[in-house]
């Protein structure tokens, strides 16, 4: 059971993305949280476009300025929820338990989670449920050209976690045995 179906059990639309990194759990989960939001040029943009700021803050900074509640935060698992519309330009957010007729409740988190030999699934879910049909059908709309751009974004966000992950891995240097 995922921390997502103690939130949101049911829902319209649901994205995942993951990646195996080597690392540890709770390392895994403080590389992504500690990625720049706007880890990339490519996602500088896209976080620009739709008028987001604050690109140059960590991932969990910045998805808290940008108006989403947390709801759960352990060393394993962060997350996040807001309602709006986010189809119109100013997105009118509002805390995630406070949907009104006409919005979404949109839910994400970032996870990871043990495998062996000291590696971990990093993974992101989202999910969106609809307040009422007028919300899922404005939803759908939005969607069809946000959604993938959405996906992308996360996942870029995983990548780039796994590399810095990548990187500490190599600049960590062996101890010599030699006497």
């Amino acid at each position: 059971m995922s921390a997502l179906d103690a939130w949101l059990p049911e829902f319209d639309v649901r994205r995942r993305h993951e990646l195996e990194v080597a690392a540890p759990p709770e390392r895994a989960l403080a590389a992504v949280l500690g990625t720049p939001a706007g880890c990339d040029r490519l996602t500088r943009v896209l976080l620009s476009l739709r008028g987001m700021r604050g690109a140059s803050l960590p991932l969990e900074r910045f998805l808290v300025d940008s108006g989403f509640d947390v709801l759960e935060r352990t060393p394993t698992t962060f997350v996040v929820g807001v309602s709006g519309r986010p189809w119109r330009p100013s997105g009118r957010l509002a805390p995630f338990t406070q949907a009104r007729p006409g919005t979404v409740q949109m839910l994400a988190d970032l996870r990871a989670e043990p495998l062996s030999r000291g590696r971990s699934r990093l993974s992101t879910e989202t999910r969106v449920a609809a307040a009422d049909e007028d919300g899922r059908r404005a939803f759908r709309r939005y969607w069809r050209v946000v959604g993938p751009l959405s996906a992308l974004i996360r996942r870029r966000w995983l990548a780039a976690a796994a590399r810095s992950i990548a990187a500490a891995n190599r600049s960590v240097a062996p101890v010599s045995a030699d006497r």
